[in-house]
């Protein structure tokens, strides 16, 4: 297959606040003009319904197993998804078949790959037929089967990201979600490393609504107000994941972080901000070349106190991608976007360097409307 498609991707994260959407214009190699976005956030029962079904998840045998609460969760977030596309189309004057594909991440809510077990919800087949648009879905899981990492799967995107923009390399995308992710992207076509570095937002968001009922720290305003318990944060650092090399990534709820909770909220928030900070810093340690610029991408790019830690404790100059004018909030629900084109012309997704796959390795699965 060749050509350009008219893509759009959604992406649900591991920090559960809602679905992000975005069209694009690719095809699937060079290409990549941004198109229009939208956001849904989750309702709190939706989000409920998640959180239960995190749980549940661990004690599943095969990815497709559904517990009772994982299949009430599976369908309301796959009717969240309709309904914000719904929504996107008639706002945007789209009819359906303006759109070539989607790509529909779901929800991840268990990643295991040393089980070769990742679990994500999301009735891709119902969401095709609902909405009479080809679906492309399960990417993750060609790679966990050959035994790869299946994570991070958006690094391919982001070096043709690097490539449009023409930043100096080598560079390092940061994408601070759930869980923070890094992509290295070296001078050479084939320089691509990506891995998990540690914990993203996930601690902080849920450790603020265990204090406040909050959905998070909006712009850091309680971290930066704190006082960082370094005693505590060395003693999470002395987690020999820090120090493997890559590949590698991680489950959400990875690190316990005992002790957190003696602390106050403000300083409990400034110790996880650190935390996560120099958990980035020292997984950029660990690559052939330090980058030259660290460009932030996620929900963290909204969080100066955590851009400020990760400065400091770098030593590297920090951009948010909204300085080097990408969309901070959608890159990668555009990866998805972009990620569906690759997976329909056969294009590798993961690769040795990004997922420790043992070949470049195509994915997904393709659900016709």
């Amino acid at each position: 297959m060749s050509g350009t498609y008219r893509a759009l991707g959604m992406m649900s994260g591991t920090s559960m606040d809602g679905i992000d959407l975005a069209v694009m214009e690719t095809d699937g190699e060079g290409l990549v003009t941004a198109g229009k976005t939208a956001f849904r956030p989750y309702r709190e029962e939706e989000r409920a319904l998640i959180r239960k079904s995190l749980e549940e998840a661990r004690v599943v045998g095969h990815r497709a197993e559904r517990t009772p609460a994982m299949a009430a969760a599976e369908a309301a977030i796959t009717r969240a998804h309709e309904d914000l596309v719904r929504t996107f189309l008639d706002e945007s004057g789209l009819a359906p078949q303006e759109i070539d594909v989607i790509g529909f991440h779901g929800q991840t809510l268990f990643h295991a790959p040393e089980r070769r077990l990742t679990v994500q919800i999301g009735d891709a087949r119902a969401l095709a037929r609902a909405l009479g648009i080809d679906v492309v879905t399960d990417m993750r899981v060609a790679d966990v089967e050959a035994g790869g990492e299946g994570a991070p799967l958006v690094p391919v995107y982001h070096r043709a990201l690097v490539a449009s923009a023409e930043l100096s390399r080598p560079v390092a995308i940061v994408n601070i979600g759930g869980v923070a992710n890094a992509t290295w992207i070296g001078a050479g076509e084939n320089d691509l490393i990506a891995f998990d570095t540690g914990p993203g937002n996930a601690l902080m968001d849920d450790f603020i609504a265990r204090r406040t009922g909050a959905a998070m720290d909006s712009g850091g305003a309680l971290a930066a107000k704190g006082r960082v318990d370094e005693a505590l944060l060395s003693r999470w650092l002395d987690n020999p994941y820090f120090s493997r090399r890559p590949p590698k990534s991680l489950d959400r709820d990875a690190f316990a972080c005992e002790g957190l909770d003696l602390l106050s909220t403000e300083d409990g928030l400034a110790t996880l901000a650190a935390f996560t900070a120099e958990t980035i810093a020292r997984g950029l340690a660990l690559l052939p070349r330090s980058p030259e610029l660290i460009v932030v991408v996620g929900g963290g790019a909204r969080n100066p106190t955590l851009l400020d830690h990760l400065s400091r404790r770098s030593g590297i100059d920090v951009r948010t991608a909204d300085a080097v004018g990408w969309a901070a909030d959608f890159v990668e629900a555009q990866a998805f976007a972009y990620l569906a084109v690759r997976s329909l012309k056969g294009l590798p997704l993961t690769f040795p360097g990004t997922t420790g796959a043992p070949s470049p390795m195509t994915g997904g699965v393709l659900m016709e409307a």
